[in-house]
């Protein structure tokens, strides 16, 4: 994997970005409270806020490099916090991967989608 993308990089920005897309239809005009009460969503959400967290967590220096925006030590803390048993601290951790990580993410990927478009190519 090079720090200019490449199979790898441009797979493992699809899977944040679908994870981020279904996070984002999952909780639409939920509110925190509503979230939290739902088991099925809920879940669901932690799942795909996990994953995006993992595969971020995946891509090589290089590549971060070139995404500076994206808060790289934000969603590797975010993915120590959403392993906690249940319980207040796992639920404000959910609360803000929806509500501040996940459409801050999303946004800086649509940037770096249309500037950096190499990156998000599935090429050899």
């Amino acid at each position: 994997m090079t720090a200019f993308g490449g199979i790898e990089t441009g797979a493992l920005l699809g899977i944040v970005e679908q994870a981020g897309t279904d996070v984002a239809t999952l909780i639409e005009g939920l509110s925190r409270e509503e979230l939290l009460r739902s088991r099925l969503t809920r879940q669901e959400v932690l799942r795909l806020l996990a994953r995006m967290a993992a595969t971020l967590a995946t891509l090589p220096p290089g590549v971060r490099a070139r995404m500076p925006e994206l808060d790289w030590d934000g969603w590797q803390s975010l993915a120590q916090r959403l392993a906690l048993p249940p319980g207040p601290a796992l639920d404000e951790a959910l609360a803000f991967g929806c509500e501040a990580m996940l459409p801050a993410t999303l946004l800086w990927l649509r940037v770096y989608r249309q500037g950096q478009p190499e990156l998000f190519q599935m090429v050899p």
